[in-house]
């Protein structure tokens, strides 16, 4: 008998940052950190942004983000892709450059080594991309095999872009279509095509990086990554706590990877899209008429999303020129308003 291939995805409970720790807790545990009072430090923990910001100099500052995660696909390669896109897009959400990259590895004793050598191959390959150094990296044992990067980027202490800074009337712009947590749990269970594989594997893979330089040039207000605490939860980080901020978000102008509104109604769905709308949901008002299938995508814990940027309607054909210069299809999803809600309409 030929001996069956190993599939990665069967070895943990939870794909990429569908494996996250629930918003909900991880809010309680960062309360009780004691605040950072250095000066230096121009962006910590308090706003749950991408990236912690430090200051160098009057004209340099680095950003220092971590990211790892749980394979999410069964190709070792195209998993290492993956979390390193995802990882270094963290600092593309605060405007900064790539610089410096350590790997991250927990690796399983019952795993081959060579299948980890291409795993790394795969993170190398996006880290030279993004023009990002590997200058090595740390690794343990654990039963669970996990990957990531711990990355440094560079930004202007005067140009730095943060989740916080959303102005009324802003346009809400996304980089990326939605859906890759139902994607990916669709895969796990052997139930995605080739063609949903596809789509979901190249948008994981496709750097930030253009994205991000268009929002720099267009002046964008405020910036993030949709990672896996999903759009809604994103989006009301860019909001904050204080309700003077609010958004409507037209489901039509989402966009969608192939198959997912598909296998939402099939209920395939990751429990982190559950808990983002427990910790969430309380915020967002969904319209009648809209498609219940969008009530779960908007929650859906995304892996190396699209960055959602809050552009000024006077800049937004810039910042769709450039983007689309660049390679980029940005979509217009929204804007920000007064109401302190977020509002899905049809």
């Amino acid at each position: 008998m030929s001996e069956q291939p190993i599939r990665l995805t069967q070895m943990v409970a939870a794909g990429g940052c569908a494996a996250k720790m629930g918003p909900g807790d991880l809010k309680k545990v960062v309360a009780k950190l004691a605040p950072c009072v250095d000066p230096r430090l121009l962006v910590g923990p308090e706003t749950l942004d991408d990236a912690a910001v430090v200051k160098l100099s009057d004209d340099l500052a680095i950003c220092f983000t971590t990211d790892f995660i749980t394979p999410l696909v069964d190709d070792p390669r195209d998993w290492g892709r993956i979390a390193a896109t995802n990882a270094i897009s963290d600092v593309y959400a605060m405007g900064g450059t790539p610089l410096l990259a350590l790997n991250l590895v927990c690796w399983s004793n019952c795993l081959p080594s060579e299948m980890l050598s291409e795993v790394l191959a795969g993170g190398a390959f996006a880290a030279a991309a993004a023009g990002c150094m590997v200058g090595g990296g740390h690794s343990i044992h654990d039963k669970e095999p996990k990957y990531g990067m711990a990355v440094i980027g560079t930004v202007h202490p005067d140009r730095i872009l943060c989740n916080r800074g959303a102005r009324p009337g802003d346009i809400i712009y996304l980089s990326k279509p939605l859906g890759t947590g139902i994607i990916c749990t669709a895969l796990k269970s052997g139930d995605a095509t080739e063609e949903e594989r596809a789509a979901a594997v190249n948008a994981m893979t496709t750097l930030n990086r253009a994205a991000s330089e268009a929002a720099i040039e267009a002046g964008a207000h405020a910036l993030t990554d949709v990672t896996g605490f999903s759009l809604m939860g994103h989006l009301c980080g860019m909001l904050g706590d204080d309700n003077s901020l609010g958004a409507s978000i037209s489901c039509g102008s989402l966009p969608l990877l192939p198959g997912v509104l598909r296998h939402i109604r099939e209920e395939t769905i990751p429990g982190g899209a559950f808990r983002n709308r427990d910790t969430y949901g309380s915020r967002v008002d969904i319209a009648s008429g809209v498609d219940e299938g969008y009530g779960i995508a908007i929650f859906d814990p995304q892996t190396s999303g699209g960055l959602m940027a809050a552009i000024a309607p006077e800049m937004a054909k810039r910042f769709e020129d450039k983007a689309k210069d660049r390679g980029v299809r940005v979509s217009r999803i929204g804007e920000f308003n007064e109401s302190g809600r977020i509002t899905i309409t049809p």
